[in-house]
């Protein structure tokens, strides 16, 4: 290759034989975290028609992957990824600046080729960012594509926190005297499940989006990254939430509490061992998650007031839409 001259990329589907390499790449990348990994991804099974797409260099090797699957509810269009809270193009480096450019060309080339109308693309928020690496933003703007939806999560910046509301120190109070203890550790997952279960279906109508089979092979695949934190009351649980360290973040999943915890703010304690459990293990922030319903448009106000209550400031999760006609 004379000097100047771009590096040639080819990109082909995903096979399983590259798992492997796959997962291999997502850990020297600077975006990824296990969410990107196939062994996070294959705990969807069958329940999505995989669509994801390698970047393969003149030298055969693997330098960028794209987590995607069928749209469920319109086999014409594409998402990076729908059974992922944020997908996007990982990368070990090599695609920035123009060549990201190219790349997406490509990518968006392939998928017309197989007869997507567009391309739903999940970009990483930068807090999961182990270094910069917005370049597919800039790809994806250069391309043409537009911003569609945009949630709003509170998290913590570990290093910088700003001051907790009164109401939380109230809450760690009546918690206190309440007799609240808190611990972590994967042991109580079960019981914690149904508290978890109980709770959604009582206070929504709903169920979690895994099942208990589902999250103990989540943590049997990745035991050091997924976490459990619990409240009880002289030996009865009456609370709790799942974590899973994604990247430098400590992701907050599932939270729930008995109408016993609810009472005693048993939350507010678990939340406070898990910022402090996050400090410990490293991370730069806690990510309390999302609280928008129906792709951004409506926020839940008292849900995220709480979660900002904490110490914590809005981030972002964009997703955007290229169209392949």
């Amino acid at each position: 290759m004379s000097q100047g001259q771009p590096p040639a990329y080819t990109v082909r589907a995903y096979a399983d034989a590259d798992a492997r390499d796959w997962d291999d790449l997502v850990a020297r990348s600077g975006a990824g975290t296990i969410l990107h990994t196939r062994r996070f991804l294959s705990y969807h099974g069958d329940r999505f028609r995989d669509r994801s797409l390698l970047v393969v260099n003149a030298r055969g090797r693997m330098v960028g992957a794209l987590p995607a699957a069928e749209d469920p509810a319109d086999p014409s269009v594409v998402i990076s990824h729908p059974g992922l809270t944020y997908g996007g193009l990982v990368h070990d480096g090599a695609l920035f600046g123009e060549h990201m450019v190219r790349v997406l060309e490509k990518i968006a080339a392939e998928y017309q080729s197989m007869g997507f109308s567009a391309l739903r693309y999940k970009a990483v928020p930068p807090i999961y960012h182990s270094a910069p690496a917005a370049d597919d933003l800039y790809a994806l703007f250069r391309l043409g594509a537009s911003r569609y939806r945009c949630d709003l999560a509170a998290a913590i910046d570990l290093d910088h926190r700003r001051p907790m509301s009164h109401r939380r120190e109230r809450g760690r109070k009546r918690a206190l005297g309440a007799g609240v203890q808190v611990e972590e550790g994967w042991e109580d997952i079960v019981a914690y499940w149904q508290v978890l279960e109980d709770n959604l279906g009582r206070r929504h109508q709903a169920s979690p989006t895994h099942t208990l089979a589902e999250i103990e092979y989540l943590h049997a695949q990745f035991p050091k990254e997924f976490l459990l934190v619990t409240a009880k009351i002289g030996g009865s649980l009456v609370g709790g939430e799942v974590y899973s360290i994604e990247g430098p973040v400590l992701q907050g999943r599932y939270s729930a509490t008995t109408v016993e915890g609810r009472d005693a703010s048993a939350t507010d304690l678990v939340i406070e061992r898990a910022i402090m459990l996050a400090q410990d293990l490293g991370c730069r922030f806690y990510s309390h998650g999302t609280s928008t319903m129906d792709e951004g448009r409506w926020l839940n106000e008292a849900q995220y007031d709480f979660k900002v209550s904490f110490g914590a400031g809005g981030v972002v999760h964009d997703h955007y839409e290229l169209s392949l006609r």
